[in-house]
């Protein structure tokens, strides 16, 4: 909070030089990246995280830190009230959103990369497998299955008893299972598919697109009816690969990769600015999913790195 009470922008940071840092500071930001990183798988929304963030902030600011026990268990529990009360919320909105809704993307760290289970937990392909799942069964699932942490404390977290808990899940669990990629992709096989579509665009070589294209491939375009995007799910391999095929008018410098989201990606610029990210979902070495961002404002996270941590 600002001395005018205003909502914070930038991260909270200890003073720099001089004076005692504050400890409730200080313990804050040294969990900073992997409360923000919860809240982010649990919305989708890095925009969305980062006010969580500043909620639990304003909460933790006020907690007697000596009768704390766990300052990391404690402010993950927070966060995930405030993200489960903003996640509810969220998925309303979300039933007015035009056209296809996607994950905000984001422009990751190596060190994201090399951490194969985080790197899986927030791409896109699992972000939109979470958002099929009910919000206490989300908060559950990234809590027990990407952070490890205890089924005691993700009850309280959650307003839950451990017995109730250990359901949900379960039920998350062969719920995700279910729905998720069909084997482990590795980022490196995510590469080597992402390079093979990226020539075929560049080229306009439709032949080559429907070869690494699974037949029933799903195209989704997030436009958020502020630009021009598919207005629903565009499937078969038939029509999406004219449609990437398409892309090729934009010239070959217009298409870079980077690491999005942990996994290989593409962004298109124009003008020098992004205009699509477009990731993908790999099955059995062909791509089943392709995800174009055009949505204006989920774009900011792609100018500057963000690291995540559990």
């Amino acid at each position: 909070m600002s001395e005018h009470g205003e909502r914070a922008t930038e991260p909270i940071e200890p003073p720099a030089r001089g004076g005692r840092v504050d400890s409730a500071t200080e313990a804050f930001v040294a969990h900073r990246q992997l409360l923000f990183t919860v809240a982010y798988e649990m919305l989708g929304s890095a925009a969305d995280a980062e006010d969580v963030l500043q909620e639990t902030w304003l909460r933790w600011a006020g907690v007697d830190l000596d009768a704390v026990r766990d300052q990391r268990a404690y402010l993950v529990r927070i966060t995930t009230r405030q993200a489960l009360g903003r996640l509810r919320t969220l998925r309303r909105r979300r039933e007015s959103y035009v056209g296809p809704w996607l994950p905000e993307p984001l422009l990751t760290t190596p060190d994201v990369a090399e951490d194969a289970e985080l790197a899986d937990s927030v791409s896109m392909a699992m972000l939109l497998v979470l958002e099929t799942l009910a919000p206490t069964e989300r908060a559950v699932f990234v809590l027990r299955e990407v952070f490890a942490v205890e089924y005691d404390e993700i009850a309280e977290a959650v307003g839950k008893s451990p017995a109730a808990v250990r359901q949900i899940a379960h039920r998350a669990r062969a719920h995700v299972a279910a729905r998720r990629p069909r084997g482990v992709v590795s980022p490196a096989e995510t590469q080597d598919a992402l390079k093979a579509f990226q020539r075929a665009i560049e080229t306009g070589d439709l032949q080559r697109l429907l070869d690494i294209m699974a037949p029933d491939v799903v195209f989704l375009g997030d436009g958020g009816g502020v630009v021009q995007a598919a207005p629903a799910p565009i499937v078969g391999a038939g029509r999406v690969a004219p449609l990437a095929a398409g892309l090729s008018r934009f010239g070959a410098a217009a298409l870079r990769p980077a690491q999005v989201n942990g996994y290989p990606a593409l962004v298109l610029r124009r003008g020098g600015e992004v205009d699509t990210v477009m990731a993908v979902r790999i099955d059995d070495g062909l791509i089943t999913g392709l995800y174009a961002v055009r949505n204006p404002g989920k774009l900011s996270r792609m100018e500057r790195e963000t690291a995540l941590f559990r």
